[in-house]
């Protein structure tokens, strides 16, 4: 048998390098197509690589699950993958894909929290929106040892409740609802500054009272104008020892409210039944907004005790019983004949 030739051999393995230089070259640095197609995949977690792999090859994100799976391998990235939502487009390299991977390059959504919703109003918004579980966002924001961590013990006792500051943030899927709770309390104490506490003490209140009154303010009325006559209103009472008589504390303490308050509801006791006792209820009964913490610690300089809605969105305002019935016959019983 004759040897082979020793140029062809040179030839072949050339060949050979050639052309395994060329598949690296377009598996590395030519993308999956000419055009930028956008893909939104989540990656589970625990969603191993081999599975990661096929999904982003299906989605045309990558070219050969293969290839990715070595590149993993050999930059020792195989474990290192972060799940959560990614948005890719198909002229990405592979180096790429894999580097926002592991950087965890997860697409985030602004999320708006309303003004006045709960604390279960928030948990069961973000389970919508599939950015935590409501349980699990629940059960954080009741952990003493999470509400310890953010020094806020002194004053949300045992839940954040309050705290947890109504605005837009960049929030993504299956995110730990640790870190949205945390990003929520600092605007929080962004808002309510020191010279915010300080204000609470010369009013003769603590933070705690100034956030549950702020949470009454919020739910009475959404005009901005109104919250510091609202805000005196429940000052004056406060001072004269009559009680706040707000509806929405009676609806916090309620397990079972349909949407109409009875005069039963206002005789059943509960710790945030307000015309029966006097005083704030334990805690506030939802999370504020800054109109509403700015208007808790700084009341209108006026005597008014009562006020009563006008159908309209805003509310009419007495200092004395007698023109409080008025109004409530004026604006209220006089609609039911």
């Amino acid at each position: 048998m004759k040897p082979f030739p020793r140029d062809k051999f040179v030839f072949l393995c050339g060949f050979l390098l050639l052309f395994f230089i060329s598949v690296l070259y377009w598996l590395l640095f030519i993308p999956p197509s000419s055009s930028a197609s956008s893909k939104l995949i989540f990656i589970k977690k625990g969603t191993p690589l081999k599975k990661v792999s096929e999904i982003l090859n299906q989605e045309g994100v990558i070219k050969n699950r293969h290839f990715f799976i070595l590149l993993a391998t050999v930059f020792g990235k195989k474990a290192a993958i972060k799940a959560g939502e990614y948005e890719f487009h198909t002229q990405m390299l592979p180096l790429d894909v894999l580097d926002a991977l592991v950087k965890g390059q997860v697409k985030h959504h602004l999320v708006t929290i309303p003004e006045g919703y709960t604390l279960s109003q928030i948990a069961q918004l973000l389970d919508d929106l599939n950015i935590t579980e409501k349980e699990n966002f629940i059960k954080k924001a009741t952990s003493p040892a999470l509400i310890s961590s953010l020094d806020l013990s002194q004053w949300a006792g045992a839940t954040l409740e309050g705290y947890l500051f109504p605005d837009t943030y960049h929030l993504f899927r299956e995110m730990d609802p640790e870190e949205a709770i945390k990003m929520m309390v600092l605007r929080f104490k962004q808002i309510f500054k020191p010279d915010l506490i300080g204000r609470t003490s010369e009013l003769g209140i603590s933070v705690k009272e100034s956030v549950i009154l702020a949470s009454i303010i919020e739910k009475e009325t959404s005009l901005p104008e109104e919250k510091p006559l609202i805000s005196a209103v429940f000052h004056n009472r406060l001072k004269k020892k009559i009680p706040l008589q707000s509806d929405p504390t009676v609806i916090y303490g309620m397990k079972d409210f349909n949407g109409n308050l009875t005069k039963k509801d206002l005789n059943r006791p509960t710790a945030y039944n307000t015309y029966l006792m006097v005083g704030l209820p334990p805690t506030p009964i939802c999370n504020p907004g800054k109109d509403s913490l700015l208007a808790a610690i700084n009341p209108t300089p006026v005597p008014y005790l009562y006020f009563v809605s006008k159908n309209d969105g805003s509310h009419y305002f007495s200092s004395d019983i007698e023109e409080h019935n008025r109004a409530v016959w004026k604006f209220q019983k006089s609609l039911k004949k």
